[in-house]
């Protein structure tokens, strides 16, 4: 799934004008999926220092739930413990948040690889992507859905597996509440805040 959204990125990243060092660079560097695809935006359209930053806060808030709940996960993970809280996304997330590792490895480095290979399948999607945008051109109108694709899939597949579904109803009931009451302009920073208490 990291590929072909990585692809997408990549895509769109192209036909605003930048080539695939740029996609590597920010696939390497900044590796935050959904944000990379406003990043593309927030690049062409010339957005200050200020607006970039709160829109990266905004955007990514939702990381800030991811962590609390790997934090006793995470907490001795060592020399990889840098690295994976820097690749925790929302698809390593999903993978890792129920805790197993395959029998008879080690659970740190099984959470590290899995982080690793969550980025390099993103960096090669997207450089991917930057160059497939030279040789087959196309209208990129609706491929930002592809995001929203992917957190229906992974909210569906966490439903699936966890026996518990209090936080999916929190996140989903809390979100439309605030949808309702604050507007779509709005409503995000709430939800978060409503979800958190």
């Amino acid at each position: 799934g990291y590929v072909v959204l990585g692809i997408g990125f990549g895509i769109l990243l192209h036909n605003a004008g930048y080539g695939a060092l740029w996609a590597a660079a920010m696939s390497v560097f900044i590796y935050a999926g959904s944000m990379q695809y406003v990043g593309g935006g927030l690049i062409t359209g010339g957005a200050s220092v200020i607006t970039t930053v709160i829109t990266t806060i905004m955007v990514n808030a939702r990381h800030l739930f991811y962590s609390i709940s790997m934090v006793d996960k995470y907490k001795d993970a060592g020399k990889y413990k840098p690295y994976m809280v820097f690749s925790l996304t929302d698809e390593t997330y999903s993978l890792l948040c129920d805790g197993k590792s395959p029998e008879g490895t080690d659970p740190n480095l099984y959470r590290f690889m899995v982080s690793f290979f969550d980025q390099c399948y993103w960096v090669a999607g997207s450089v991917l992507g930057s160059l497939l945008g030279d040789v087959i051109p196309f209208s990129t109108a609706g491929i930002e859905f592809s995001m929203t694709a992917l957190f229906v899939a992974a909210f569906t597949e966490q439903w699936l597996t966890s026996k518990d579904h209090i936080p999916a109803l929190t996140g989903l009931f809390g979100t439309l509440l605030c949808l309702v009451v604050f507007g779509r302009e709005n409503f995000l920073i709430p939800a978060m805040l409503l979800i958190t208490l």
